[in-house]
């Protein structure tokens, strides 16, 4: 039975400039997704979003660092396909360069640790989750923790209409024994280091991991992809020394609960084709895109 308590009443906030920015890039999104092999100029984008032509470009370049014609190209099936090129080194040259278990090459430093076997199979029971909704330029995230570090990054998918209770719900189902307090209070530094990491370099992100030793391997290798990079699911099995589980792998990458920081967006299916994502298609897109646009201005 889940358990909640609340510690207080007030009213959800407003959503923030980034999280309105969002709405609409999520919906000029999922228009360059339907009408990318149209190619369509900026002007009709434009207009489905009720927008000027100039106010449309400036408003998508601030956000992703690219234009609509940009990232149009950096979602088709041949940016993904190569985004695979030479994958299966892309282990291989993190390790390199030092990104093992707690570090990776991206605008976030993680450090992480796994709870035992037993502690999954207490599916929470004992544990305190504090959570909080909070803005991030990828629309409305739920972020959960325990004292001990991040335990969950899920966000609010509009493409399934869902509400906050609906995607709290969803989490809470992974661990349903655990005693969940609403505290955004105890979550918003967490959503600061985050999405705000620019600022908070020094910080580094603590996760938590609870999940089967298998999930909790391909999670682990999932923090070693670059960003930038992309990865598939028959590389990730043989890194593991699983060369034929790459379904189990699928399973493992579908269970991740902590979005974004634990890469799984980075992971393409073998012929370059997007996969699925927990939280919607046009999410995964908006992540890889942003980070296409970073790391080009970081290039440039």
């Amino acid at each position: 039975m889940l358990q909640t308590t609340t510690t207080s009443p007030s009213p959800i906030p407003l959503a923030s400039d980034r999280t309105r920015d969002y709405e609409l890039i999520r919906r000029a999104i999922a228009f360059l997704s339907a009408t990318w092999t149209e190619q369509p100029p900026l002007d009709r984008l434009a207009e489905h979003l009720g927008l000027s032509p100039a106010h449309c470009q400036k408003l998508f370049k601030r956000w992703c660092g690219l234009s609509p014609k940009e990232f149009v190209q950096a979602i088709t099936v041949d940016h993904a396909r190569s985004l695979l090129k030479g994958s299966a080194s892309v282990f291989d040259t993190a390790l390199e360069v030092g990104l093992s278990g707690g570090s990776r090459l991206h605008d976030l430093f993680v450090s992480h640790e796994a709870m035992t076997p037993g502690d999954y199979k207490r599916r929470g029971e004992g544990l305190e989750m504090a959570y909080g909704f909070h803005a991030s330029p990828f629309g409305e995230a739920l972020l959960i923790a325990t004292e001990r570090g991040v335990a969950g990054l899920a966000f609010v998918d509009e493409d399934k209409g869902q509400t906050r209770q609906d995607a709290l719900v969803d989490m809470m189902q992974r661990w349903p024994k655990a005693r969940y307090v609403e505290a955004p209070a105890r979550t918003a530094a967490h959503a600061r280091q985050i999405f705000a990491a620019e600022r908070h370099r020094g910080q580094p992100v603590r996760l938590v991991m609870i999940g089967t030793d298998f999930d909790v391997r391909v999670w682990e290798t999932l923090l070693k992809i670059p960003m930038g990079q992309a990865v598939s699911y028959s590389d990730i099995a043989r890194h593991i020394g699983a060369p034929t589980a790459s379904r189990a792998v699928g399973a493992a990458v579908g269970r991740n609960p902590i979005s974004f920081v634990v890469p799984c967006h980075r992971v393409l299916r073998g012929d370059g084709s997007l996969g699925g994502y927990h939280w919607g298609l046009t999410r995964k897109r908006a992540l890889i895109g942003w980070e296409t646009g970073r790391l080009a201005a970081a290039l440039g």
